[in-house]
C-alpha cells in the first residue's frame, strides 16, 4: 500500500489536481475581497474547509510514505506552516470585537496557501534555489551599500544640514539624511532633492549628488542586481540539464525494456525449438522473420538514426563531389600537360633528321 501511495504522490495526473485546487483557492481569496461578494460567506467558507481537508490529507499522505526524510525538505515544512496558519481562524471567535481585528490579521495570511504552488513546480523550485544562493552575495553587497550610505549621510549632515542656512528637513539629522540618500540610490525624484539645495545657493552639490549616485545606483545597486540574474542563469541552465538527463535517462530504460522483451522472445523461441518440428535454429529464424512486420519496434542507435548525423553525412557527400570534380579538372590538365610534353618530344625527335638530309 505504501508503494502505491508513493506512485500516486508521484503522478503528474495527482500534480496537476493540486496545481488546480490550489489555483481555485487562489481564486476564492481574490472573490473575498469583494465585499458585494462577501455575502456568500458561508459558501466562501464550506469551500475552504473542504481545501483545507484536501491539504491535510496531503501532508499525511507524504508524511506516510517517508515520515523521516519528509522533515528534511524546507517546502514541506513551509506546507505544514501554510496549514497551521489556515486552521488558525477557526479556533478564534470573530464575532468578539476583541478578538476581531486578530481575526482578520490572521485570515489576511490565507493567501501563503497559493505558494503551495512553487513546490509543484520544478521551473519555481530553480528559481527560488537560485535567490537562496544569492542571498549571501547579495547581503555582503547590501553592507557595503549601507556603509557608503552612512558615509554620505554624515558628509551631507556636515555640509547641508544646517538649521538656519541648510536644508534640515532632507539633511537636518541622520534618520532623515539616510532616507534622502535611499531616494537617490533608487532614483525616485532625485532633483527635487537637488532643487532644494540649489534654491538654498548649494550649487556644488550637485558634485556631491551625481557622485553618490553613480557610486549608489550604477556600481552597487546594479552589482546586486547582476549576481541575482547570474545564479538564476546558472541554475537554469542546471535545471535544463537535469531535464536533459532525465529524458535520456526515460529513452535509455524504453530501449532497455525493448531489448530485453526481444531476447526473452528469442529466448522463448530457442526454448521452443527444441520441442518443435525445426530441425535447426536457422529454419526456426527465417520462419520468424515471416511473422516480423514494419510496425514492430526496432532499437537503431542514435549516432546512425539522428537528424545531425544526417545533416554531417550529406555534408561530407558534398565535399567529396567537390574534391572528386577538383581531382578530375587536375586530371584533364595533368593529361594535357602530358599530351603536350609528348608533342615537343617528337618534335624534338623528328628535327635533327632533317638537319642532316639538308647537310
Amino acid at each position: 500500500f505504501c508503494a502505491y501511495i508513493r506512485r500516486l504522490l508521484q503522478n503528474p495526473l495527482f500534480n496537476s489536481i493540486m496545481i488546480s485546487i490550489i489555483s481555485l483557492n487562489a481564486v476564492f481569496l481574490g472573490l473575498e475581497t469583494d465585499y458585494a461578494i462577501k455575502l456568500l460567506f458561508f459558501s466562501f467558507q464550506l469551500a475552504d474547509l473542504i481545501i483545507i481537508s484536501i491539504y491535510t490529507t496531503e501532508i499525511l499522505l507524504k508524511f506516510y510514505v517517508d515520515p523521516l526524510n519528509y522533515w528534511r525538505s524546507g517546502y514541506n515544512l513551509f506546507d505544514v506552516l501554510v496549514l497551521f496558519i489556515a486552521y488558525l481562524p477557526y479556533t478564534i471567535d470573530k464575532n468578539d470585537i476583541k478578538h476581531y481585528r486578530t481575526w482578520n490579521i490572521i485570515n489576511g495570511f490565507q493567501a501563503l496557501k497559493i505558494l503551495k504552488l512553487i513546490s509543484y513546480n520544478r521551473g519555481m523550485r530553480s528559481l527560488i534555489t537560485a535567490l537562496g544562493q544569492t542571498v549571501k552575495t547579495v547581503i555582503y553587497v547590501l553592507v557595503l551599500l549601507f556603509l557608503l550610505m552612512f558615509i554620505f549621510a554624515i558628509l551631507g549632515y556636515g555640509l547641508y544640514g544646517d538649521p538656519e542656512t541648510g536644508d534640515s528637513k532632507n539633511w537636518g539629522n541622520l534618520a532623515s539624511a539616510l532616507f534622502t540618500l535611499f531616494c537617490l540610490v533608487t532614483v525616485d525624484g532625485w532633483t527635487d532633492f537637488q532643487n532644494e539645495l540649489d534654491q538654498r545657493g548649494f550649487s556644488a552639490s550637485r558634485a556631491f549628488t551625481i557622485v553618490f549616485i553613480l557610486l549608489g545606483f550604477f556600481l552597487f545597486f546594479n552589482m546586486s542586481i547582476g549576481v541575482v540574474i547570474m545564479n538564476i542563469q546558472d541554475s537554469t541552465q542546471n535545471y535544463e540539464r537535469e531535464l536533459k538527463a532525465e529524458k535520456q535517462a526515460v529513452l535509455q530504460a524504453k530501449k532497455q525494456a525493448i531489448l530485453q522483451r526481444q531476447q526473452e522472445e528469442v529466448n522463448m523461441l530457442i526454448h521452443q525449438q527444441k520441442t518443435s518440428e525445426y530441425k535447426t535454429f536457422s529454419e526456426l529464424v527465417e520462419d520468424f522473420k515471416k511473422t516480423l512486420h514494419h510496425s514492430d519496434p526496432m532499437v537503431l542507435e542514435d549516432f546512425c538514426a539522428s537528424i545531425p548525423f544526417i545533416d554531417l553525412y550529406l555534408t561530407s557527400l558534398d565535399l567529396q563531389d567537390n574534391t572528386v570534380y577538383r581531382l578530375q579538372e587536375l586530371y584533364y590538365e595533368l593529361v594535357g600537360t602530358l599530351n603536350t610534353i609528348l608533342e615537343d618530344i617528337r618534335e624534338k625527335s623528328v628535327l635533327p633528321p632533317e638537319k642532316d638530309m639538308k647537310s
